[in-house]
């Protein structure tokens, strides 16, 4: 538990520039506290020990604003950033090097027993305010963007943004874990691809109107003809995908 302790103590050395001295990072650091605070109560609640665990979990979440059920399963060099208002549900389990901000729930979706929160891989990064909800599974070395509400499993090497969370590839491009702002917007593009497509059919509608002497059957050639350009089907693809979650 000591070794566990201090990995616990020396990942906020490596992931937070603002941590300059080990007497500031063990009383002014609320995301190590609220895991002292879980180790000890993981521990006797996994001997069977009543009440106790639970109010030790409910001592941290007062002195900390971090609620850690006392049956979650925390990994090695996990590191809690400011964490206040974070909420880690009972079945949760968050693997090695997992990286949560400030707001995130991983939580559940029901009153169902059994396993009902997530499951986080290692190399997890959850960005603020995220919410993670029921048995979902995430990926090894996911980023999960700001204010995301994620519903379902989630592959490995993978971002996810959006409401619902959406899946993301970036394939050959590396983005350190603290860069927010180099997150994609889903939502842009496809309003951007609406836009386009409102526009496409307005132009539709001058030609037809500067064509109203030509035939009935001219204008339905003309109608499919640009129905079917390129631009359109692209941009039916980018919002098919936007509805289907991108593979997730």
């Amino acid at each position: 538990m000591l070794s566990t302790l201090l990995t616990d103590f020396r990942i906020i050395f490596e992931r937070d520039p603002a941590a300059r001295h080990w007497l500031e990072v063990l009383f002014c650091y609320p995301g190590l506290q609220a895991l002292l605070f879980h180790r000890l109560a993981h521990r006797l609640y996994n001997i069977g020990i009543p009440f106790v665990p639970r109010l030790i979990s409910h001592i941290s979440r007062f002195i900390t604003g971090i609620e850690i059920h006392p049956g979650a399963t925390v990994g090695n060099s996990v590191f809690i950033d400011h964490g206040m208002g974070v909420v880690i549900g009972e079945t949760s389990v968050i693997g090695d090097y997992t990286l949560i901000y400030q707001g995130v729930t991983l939580g559940g979706t029901g009153k169902e027993s059994g396993k009902r929160h997530p499951t986080l891989g290692e190399n997890v990064v959850v960005g603020a305010g995220a919410k993670v909800l029921g048995n979902i599974l995430i990926g090894n070395n996911v980023r999960i963007g700001a204010g995301s509400v994620v519903l379902r499993d989630v592959p490995s090497d993978c971002t996810v943004v959006g409401i619902p969370g959406r899946v993301i590839y970036r394939s050959g491009v590396r983005v350190a874990p603290l860069e927010h702002n180099n997150l994609p917007d889903s939502e842009a593009q496809v309003i951007r691809a609406l836009v386009d497509r409102i526009e496409l059919m307005e132009k539709q509608i001058q030609n037809l109107e500067e064509k109203q002497s030509v035939e009935v059957e001219n204008d339905s050639i003309l109608i499919n003809h640009l129905s079917q350009t390129p631009s359109c089907r692209i941009q039916d693809k980018i919002i098919q995908q936007f509805f289907d979650g991108s593979g997730i």
